[in-house]
């Protein structure tokens, strides 16, 4: 056996090596005893020159692939996959040393570079660049990012464009919690009309739970009409106390609960019932405190209503339900339902419901003066839904 190790040819360009070939010469360089190798060496007592191949090659290949590196000789020690853009593609070596593949897959528009290095210390390089994507879908993401919120609030993300591969992009979409709560991603479209997927657990988050959303989605194809995505998104948020406001739409009263004890309550007027300005009843979720705001009927479609300013206002649906300061309406708080839809009190009473909820906490509406049930998509309806039906929307079930 000759003693020169094989080292592996650096090259500036490279070619995807056919499999017959490749079968060749793997073939060759295994050998029996030092004659045998000798021979199949060529006699010159020198290695037979061995390379990587890269399935992706030049300047325009398809994202959206792996990245597969073949070593024609020998076993593979490290490969490096760097993006132009910063970062890196973590991959693995097969059982066998003869190849790699990355874990994810390469983004459009980006230039990588492949370094490799055999278990005898030769290195081979290559390069390649992706196309440039026709159309980029984004997102928005909920809650916001460091944010302490609610024991109701979901995670909640909605697209820019339609999401065909909905599988592709859920399996991209990694939470973690401090706690180890599980949970299912649901799909759904928003009140907006856009696709949107949630992410809730069975019940309500225990207080103090840390949560964190990794989406690895640079690469992915969201289909016809979506779009690439060409950036990955994360957001962390924690879970605040056990807070639950119950509005009886028939006793016309509105309580707060914290970690089971009432510590707050007030008489109520709700929605007119019997046609569009009745409240919704069921689980919604405080998807904003907006303080004062200017309300106007005709964005929800009850004509000329009411056109007016209103303190303390907090959102509880995209619809237009909120609860929220009714000066105006003191003569029904308590004993009758007469608003547009909302959960007017006094000022003094929104005043210090406004000062003690969060944004996330829910809001448990029961009572036959209701118009129907909170819809997942008009806010965070969600909890409206039994958990076998809320798993059944996820795209990997």
């Amino acid at each position: 056996m000759s003693s020169a190790r094989p080292r592996i040819h650096r090259r500036t360009a490279l070619t995807a090596v056919p499999a017959a070939l490749l079968t060749a010469a793997l073939t060759a360089c295994s050998g029996g005893g030092a004659a045998g190798s000798a021979a199949q060496e060529g006699g010159d007592g020198k290695a037979p020159a061995t390379s990587i191949s890269v399935n992706l090659q030049g300047k325009a290949a398809a994202p959206g692939e792996p990245v597969k590196v073949t070593l024609a000789h020998g076993k593979l020690k490290t490969v490096s996959v760097t993006a132009d853009k910063g970062g890196a593609l973590a991959g693995k070596i097969s059982a066998d040393g003869r190849s790699w593949i990355s874990e994810r897959v390469a983004a459009p528009g980006t230039a990588y570079t492949v370094a490799a290095r055999d278990a005898d210390g030769g290195s081979d390089r290559a390069a390649f660049t992706t196309t440039e994507a026709e159309k980029v879908n984004k997102l928005s993401l909920a809650p916001g990012k460091n944010t302490t919120v609610g024991i109701a609030q979901p995670l909640s993300i909605v697209f820019d464009h339609p999401v065909k591969n909905k599988a592709a992009v859920e399996k991209g979409l990694k939470v973690s919690t401090s706690n180890g709560t599980e949970g299912s991603w649901g799909w759904l479209q928003d009140h907006s009309g856009k696709d949107r997927v949630d992410w809730r657990p069975e019940e309500y988050w225990k207080p103090g739970t840390k949560v964190t959303l990794a989406a690895e989605l640079n690469g992915i194809d969201t289909g016809a009409d979506g779009g690439w995505f060409v950036r990955d998104y994360a957001t962390t948020f924690t879970i605040g106390a056990a807070q639950v406001v119950k509005v009886d739409l028939d006793g016309h009263r509105l309580t707060l609960h914290r970690d089971g004890e009432q510590v707050f309550q007030a008489p109520m007027s709700a929605g007119t019932p019997g046609g569009k300005k009745a409240s919704w009843r069921g689980t919604a979720v405080l998807m904003s405190k907006e303080g004062t705001i200017n309300m106007n009927s005709e964005t929800v479609g009850l004509g000329d209503a009411y056109d007016k300013m209103v303190d303390y206002s907090m959102r509880l649906t995209w619809s237009g339900m909120y609860a929220h300061a009714a000066p105006w309406n003191a003569q029904y708080f308590g004993n009758a339902n007469r608003s547009s839809g909302c959960l007017g009190m006094s000022d003094a009473d929104a005043s210090a419901l406004y000062d003690q909820v969060r944004v996330g906490d829910p809001f448990e509406i029961t009572g036959a003066d209701a118009k129907g049930t909170v819809a997942e998509g008009n806010g965070y309806g969600a909890w409206n839904v039994s958990w076998t039906d809320w798993q059944a929307k996820s795209a990997l079930k």
